[in-house]
C-alpha cells in the first residue's frame, strides 16, 4: 500500500495519520449534526466534549499498543510519541474515551446515555475510515492466505510483511463498522429507550470484531495460553455488557410502558 502520502521537504504526510485525523474529524461532525437535529444536547457541547475525547482516546489506545508491544520500544522509547506511523489500540481508546465521557457528565451537567446514543453513529463512521489508514499504513495486518481479494504488500515502509498474500483485515473491520453504522442508524428513530443505539453498536461491533480476530496475523497480545486475543477478550467483556444493558433497559421501558396503559385504560365503545 502507501503509508507515505508524499515528503514535502523536512515534512512527511503519512496515509495513516491523515485518514484517522479525517475519522476524527468525520465522527465529530457527524454527531454535532445529530445533535442539531434532535435538538436535545447543545453542538456546541458535542464539539467541547469531542476536543476531550479525542485526547483521551488517542493516549488510551497508544497505551495499550505500547503495553502490547512493550519489548519493541526498549531500544528507542521515543517511537512511541510517533502515532502517525500507525500504533493505535480501538479498544484502548474507547475504554479512555468512556471514563472521559462519563466526568464530562457529572461535570457539564448532561444525559451520559443521551450523548452515547449521539455519539455511537459518529464513532462507527470514523472507525471505518480510521481503518482505512490501518490498511494504508499496514498494521492490524491479517494471516497468509490465498483467497481472490488476499493482498500483498510490498511497500517497504510497511508494517504488515512484505511480499506475503494476506487477508485484509483492515478492510473487514472498516466493513464491520460501516455494516454497524447502517444499522444503528435505521434503528435511531425507532429506538425504544435511551442508550439502545448505544449498546446495539457495541454488541454489534464486538461481535464482528471478535470475528475479525481469527483472521488477524500481527502481534496483539494472547490470553488463555494463546487461546485469545486481548482485543477478543475485550470483545466477550464488550457483547455481555452489552446484552445485560440492553435487556435490562428494555425490561425497564416494558414495565414502565405497561403501567402506563394500567393508569389509562382505553375506555369501552
Amino acid at each position: 500500500m502507501h503509508p507515505i502520502l508524499f515528503h514535502l521537504g523536512p515534512i512527511t504526510l503519512h496515509t495513516y495519520g491523515l485518514l484517522v485525523a479525517s475519522g476524527f474529524l468525520l465522527g465529530i461532525a457527524w454527531t454535532a449534526r445529530l445533535a442539531r437535529m434532535e435538538g436535545v444536547i447543545d453542538q456546541q457541547m458535542v464539539y467541547d466534549a469531542s476536543f476531550w475525547l479525542v485526547i483521551s482516546g488517542l493516549v488510551f489506545s497508544r497505551i495499550a499498543y505500547v503495553i502490547i508491544e512493550l519489548p519493541s520500544f526498549w531500544s528507542n522509547p521515543l517511537v512511541v510519541f510517533k502515532i502517525w506511523e500507525g500504533g493505535l489500540i480501538f479498544y484502548g481508546g474507547m475504554i479512555g474515551a468512556l471514563g472521559t465521557i462519563y466526568l464530562l457528565s457529572r461535570k457539564w451537567r448532561f444525559d451520559l446515555w443521551r450523548f452515547a446514543d449521539l455519539a455511537a453513529p459518529g464513532i462507527a463512521l470514523g472507525h471505518a475510515v480510521g481503518r482505512l489508514g490501518c490498511f494504508f499504513a499496514g498494521c492490524c495486518y491479517g494471516i497468509q492466505t490465498h483467497v481472490p481479494w488476499a493482498v500483498t504488500f510490498n511497500d517497504i515502509h510497511s508494517i504488515a510483511p512484505i511480499g506475503i498474500p494476506l487477508h485484509p483485515t483492515q478492510l473487514y473491520d472498516a466493513l464491520n463498522e460501516i455494516i454497524v453504522f447502517s444499522i444503528i442508524t435505521i434503528l435511531r428513530p425507532r429506538r425504544k429507550f435511551i442508550g439502545q443505539v448505544w449498546w446495539t453498536w457495541m454488541g454489534l461491533y464486538a461481535v464482528g470484531r471478535a470475528i475479525v480476530e481469527t483472521f488477524r496475523g500481527d502481534p496483539r497480545g494472547a490470553l488463555f495460553g494463546g487461546a485469545v486475543s486481548t482485543s477478543q477478550a475485550v470483545a466477550a467483556a464488550a457483547v455481555m455488557f452489552a446484552v445485560f444493558f440492553y435487556l435490562k433497559n428494555r425490561k425497564a421501558f416494558t414495565s414502565d410502558d405497561n403501567d402506563g396503559k394500567k393508569r389509562n385504560p382505553k375506555r369501552s365503545a
